[in-house]
C-alpha cells in the first residue's frame, strides 16, 4: 500500500523574470521571481554581457582598468 498525503500540493505557477518575460509551469509554490531566465541568459541568447553579482564587476575594473576587454579580443 502507498501512504497518502504525503506529496506536496501542486499550484500551476507563473515565473517571472527581471527581463519581464513569464513563464508558467507547475510547483509548490504559487509565484516565483528569478533574476536571469532562458530569454536573458548570455549562454543562451549568444550576448557577451556581464551579470554583476555584488559589485565584482566594478572592482575588476577598477583593479584592472578599461582597457581589459581591449587585450582579450
Amino acid at each position: 500500500m502507498m501512504k497518502k498525503d504525503i506529496h506536496p500540493e501542486l499550484h500551476r505557477t507563473v515565473i517571472r523574470c527581471s527581463c519581464g518575460a513569464e513563464f508558467e509551469t507547475l510547483s509548490t509554490k504559487k509565484e516565483l521571481h528569478v533574476d536571469v531566465c532562458s530569454r536573458c541568459h548570455p549562454f543562451f541568447t549568444g550576448e557577451s554581457r556581464l551579470v554583476d553579482a555584488e559589485g565584482r564587476v566594478e572592482r575588476f575594473t577598477r583593479k584592472y582598468g578599461k582597457d581589459w576587454q581591449a587585450k582579450s579580443t
